[in-house]
């Protein structure tokens, strides 16, 4: 059994997708981010950074201890190992899907979210920041449009944690992008969102919160006010 530490976020999601994918047992456990319940202290011993997502894996592969496993794209690769699935079968698919995996956890990741933080949180609005990440966002659009031209996915015809980590990220209508613009990843997405693996996991994270409501100042200061003080 694997605990899945998680709010319905892009990186929670990433998660959810793996584990329906390979229909593995998991208990959510609710991390409400925009309370503070990742400053916990039983939280913050199997993730030092107070972010989620985390796992922890009651029953890891050649028995023992549980293992602890934060960050997204490091619980990626956790369960792709434990599994034997979606993360590549020989030394040149491994390196293929880890490279993709390392584009989107270096970039298209923290580029969209400072995209979504200038656009929708920020306290005041700035020109410049607005449309200096709208531009990188369609940038790396461009980039994965082209990657898929010819591809059913990230790193050909297989479905692997490259996509799972790609896929919640690509929100055009948040991001001021339009996906008729980028034909080969409109396919594509559209693809992973009819999987039924991806249905299920949606639903799951809609079953924790049900109804978002816009952030409260308080909720960004939580989020958004973190020192090295305030944030151990």
């Amino acid at each position: 059994m694997i605990d899945l530490h998680y709010w319905p976020t892009p990186n929670g999601h990433k998660i959810t997708l793996f584990l329906e994918e390979a229909g593995l047992d998991y208990t959510i456990k609710p991390v409400n981010i925009g309370t503070g319940e990742q400053f916990t202290p039983d939280f913050l011993a199997i993730a030092p950074n107070n972010r989620m997502p985390a796992i922890v894996d009651h029953a890891p592969s050649g028995g023992g201890d549980p293992i602890a496993v934060f960050e997204s794209g490091a619980i990626l690769l956790y369960l792709a190992e434990k599994t034997g699935r979606f993360g590549g079968s020989d030394l040149r698919g491994r390196t293929e899907i880890n490279q993709w995996l390392m584009w989107q956890m270096g970039g298209l990741g923290p580029m969209l979210g400072q995209n979504h933080h200038f656009s929708q949180y920020a306290p005041e609005k700035l020109p410049y920041a607005i449309d200096r990440y709208v531009r990188e966002t369609n940038r790396l659009y461009g980039v994965l449009d082209r990657r898929l031209a010819g591809r059913d996915f990230i790193t050909g015809s297989d479905y692997t944690i490259a996509d799972m980590a790609s896929y919640p990220w690509i929100l055009p209508e948040l991001q001021g992008q339009t996906i008729d613009d980028f034909p080969s990843l409109k396919r594509w997405h559209a693809t992973i969102k009819a999987r039924p693996a991806t249905i299920e996991a949606y639903r799951r994270g809609n079953e924790i919160r049900p109804n978002p409501a816009p952030m409260t100042d308080e909720q960004k200061k939580v989020l958004f006010g973190q020192t090295a003080k305030t944030g151990s």
